[in-house]
């Protein structure tokens, strides 16, 4: 019987195969790396001829015990959770805005300028700050000093460096998410709108009690998943833009392990801090999809 519906549906099993295999190959294959943060690894025995470490959780006390990881594991917190909490509204707000916008030219403007952005890589927005912000040469010290007042450090300040790696991904990030959210717009019943305009409703009440919870579930969803990348806080971003000033608040659990775990080749030290991620990440989203599940929107 399975057979014969597998057969039945076989254009649309062959159709699916690339994707298995994509995530057969690069995504579950390589788990089997994971055992090297149990071992002394070294790249000339490979990963069998490797000893274990003693004790089998030394590269994790390794990285526990480092004087800086109070310190990394506040700033990749910290980090994350600005652009989590100061990087979900501007999408929808843009989204809604866009949603109601009745001048077709002007909203096909709109949505290309602000999704260009998302295809800059992080070197060209770092460019772009430099020119912009930086203490000699920005164009905003110019505004300050010919304002008659001091020039700002902005880029090497630990008071201004968060805020500007918020501002940029949010910045590059925003016609990105308003897209995701006009998708989920398009899909709301239009009647429902039909039935409100004949209630006497206007467009701020249609917003809040049509458009929004039509795309709740989207929000959700995309919540969630942002959550379990809590521990990430965007290594490119940071490594690019930061410098020796701004470590104190700038330097992630992603860089510390470029620096101390891969530039001087411990790479069972990366794989234990990759593995211990990946372990809070999945709690993360099985707490935030429980509590999800509550409201009726979690993922599964």
């Amino acid at each position: 019987m399975l057979a014969r519906r597998i057969w039945l549906y076989r254009a649309f099993y062959l159709m699916l195969l690339p994707g298995v295999l994509y995530y057969i190959v690069f995504k579950y294959v390589p788990m089997y790396g994971v055992v090297i943060a149990f071992k002394n690894f070294n790249i000339n025995d490979g990963i069998l001829g490797s000893p274990w470490a003693d004790p089998w959780n030394k590269h994790f006390l390794q990285f526990f015990q480092s004087p800086y990881f109070g310190q990394l594991l506040t700033n990749t917190f910290l980090i994350s959770l600005y652009k989590l909490a100061f990087g979900v509204v501007p999408p929808i707000a843009m989204a809604l805005l866009l949603n109601e916008c009745r001048i077709k030219w002007f909203k096909s403007l709109i949505q290309t300028l602000t999704y260009m952005p998302h295809f800059l890589s992080w070197v060209i927005i770092y460019g772009i700050l430099l020119a912009l912000l930086s203490q000699n040469s920005g164009l905003v010290n110019y505004w300050i000093k010919d304002a008659g007042g001091d020039t700002v450090a902005f880029l090497t300040s630990t008071s201004y460096f968060r805020s500007i790696l918020v501002g940029s991904e949010i910045w590059q990030n925003l016609g990105w998410g308003a897209i995701i959210y006009l998708a989920a717009m398009a899909g709301i019943d239009p009647t429902l709108y039909e039935a409100s305009r004949v209630d006497g409703a206007n467009r701020l009440r249609m917003i809040w009690h049509i458009t929004l919870p039509g795309i709740r579930n989207v929000i959700v969803m995309l919540l969630i998943l942002r959550l379990g990348h809590m521990l990430d806080a965007g290594f490119e971003q940071i490594y690019i833009m930061y410098n020796i000033q701004v470590y104190p608040v700038a330097d992630i659990i992603d860089t510390w392990v470029f620096r101390t775990g891969l530039q001087q080749l411990n790479f069972s030290l990366a794989a234990a801090v990759g593995l211990f991620k990946a372990g809070i990440g999945l709690i993360l989203v099985l707490a935030s999809n429980r509590i999800a599940k509550r409201w009726g929107e979690g993922i599964w």
